[in-house]
């Protein structure tokens, strides 16, 4: 995705005065070799020349990406196909049928013509507006009277009031031909975008792609949230009651014969039943927690750092509360990072941060344990990726060895 650029007036008019020289020479380089490798293609020796010249262009414009991103402030992301792992022969053809290539070229192609009138307007207009700003500096020191003729009346400029007229002209110059040069910049970086940046297409089939991936994660972590649900029910709170029938059932058969056992067997039945609810609501829980829903992130999260056996700051401002898909993501992700830390990393203290920010709602677990976390297929961390990809979102792990760690999720959240 494309960053909106926000060129600042000075590196933007220095951009211009410095690429009249770099689009006349690649204009000088590329068009000539162009020519040259198409009018020799019929004796094939113009198809590795053809070939070079639009490997220039590619390195050409991957320089001009860093350029524009350093001086208009805009991030062009890199545009062309992998090419492929064959001979030679197939990568240059993967790479003469990249549309992004034939792009690159065109971008030089016109680079010549805009790069001259871009630095004509910045040679014109900057030093007429700083001699108009200065010229109360220097009118004394001219060689002949300065005079300015308006129809039949002659303006001379020969005492301080009058230079200072010119001072307030040149100043309201100024103040037109900064918007003026930041609006070229934009237009520049506009151009540059269309021109050396992936086309509409190409971002359609990556978003595609993406939300594609996102699916497919968020289907396999929903099965593997049902089986952990299956399980725990079948091992748990399924057996306990039927541990629970069974002892009421043999306590009725003795209730007779012998009521004392039948009491003790009432008396363990009950206990099973405890028991079984006890982890029917920690089942629950586990499902969607009822203080989430009832009080929001900030009472849940500090549940959880009250349960965890080190000590956890919790700190979160979400107003106004995210939508229920975003706060249990944020939920779970802050469980299954505690668990995680408690069990692994050796910490002796942990920290819960959770922002809003204007399109996303940030949680930002940290330790101070050993580090050397990492996100491995089947792992804990990759669950917690799993479950922010059901909703789009992103999680990145930070964990050098010697730690900290930091685990960060962007969860998607518009005002």
């Amino acid at each position: 995705m494309t960053e909106r650029a926000n060129p600042d007036i000075a590196r933007t008019s220095g951009y211009f005065l410095l690429n009249l020289v770099t689009g006349l020479f690649w204009f000088c380089l590329l068009v000539p070799l162009f020519a040259v490798s198409v009018g020799t293609l019929v004796i094939w020796v113009g198809f590795p020349l053809l070939v070079l010249t639009l490997v220039l262009a590619r390195a050409a414009a991957t320089a001009e990406r860093a350029w524009l991103r350093v001086v208009l402030g805009v991030d062009i992301p890199q545009p062309y196909r992998p090419l492929p792992a064959g001979s030679a022969y197939q990568r240059a053809k993967a790479l003469m049928t990249d549309p992004a290539t034939w792009r690159d070229f065109a971008y030089w192609l016109i680079m010549l013509p805009l790069g001259v009138t871009e630095f004509a307007l910045v040679v014109a207009l900057w030093p007429a507006v700083l001699g108009m700003v200065f010229f109360p500096v220097y009118y004394n020191y001219l060689p002949a009277t300065f005079e300015i003729t308006l129809g039949n009346s002659v303006w001379l400029l020969d005492s301080l009031p009058e230079s200072l007229v010119v001072t307030t002209l040149g100043i309201v110059l100024g103040i037109i031909v900064m918007p003026l040069v930041k609006g070229l910049g934009r237009a520049h970086a506009a151009l540059a975008q269309g021109l050396l940046g992936p086309s509409r297409t190409a971002l359609l089939e990556a978003k595609a792609d993406h939300l594609s991936a996102s699916r497919a994660r968020g289907v396999e972590a929903a099965e593997a949230e049902r089986r952990r649900i299956e399980r725990d029910l079948h091992d748990g709170a399924q057996q306990r009651l039927v541990a629970v029938a069974m002892g009421l059932g043999r306590a009725r058969n003795k209730m007779e014969t012998d009521p004392q056992a039948a009491a003790e067997l009432i008396a363990e039945a009950h206990a099973d039943a405890k028991l079984a609810i006890s982890e029917l609501r920690d089942l629950a829980r586990g499902i969607y927690p009822s203080v989430l829903g009832d009080r929001g992130l900030d009472a849940a999260l500090s549940s959880l750092a009250a349960k965890c056996p080190i000590p956890v700051e919790v700190s979160v401002d979400v107003d106004p509360r995210p939508p229920t898909a975003v706060e249990s993501t944020a939920y779970f992700t802050v469980a299954e990072a505690l668990t995680n830390i408690a069990k692994h990393s050796g910490a002796t203290q942990a920290a819960v941060r959770v922002t809003r920010t204007e399109n996303s709602v940030v949680v930002e677990i940290t330790d101070n344990g050993h580090g050397g976390a990492e996100v491995r297929p089947g792992g804990g961390l990759a669950g917690l990726a799993d479950r922010a990809a059901t909703i789009d979102g992103v999680v990145v792990v930070v964990s050098p060895a010697g730690g900290p760690t930091v685990i960060r999720t962007e969860l998607p959240c518009a005002w």
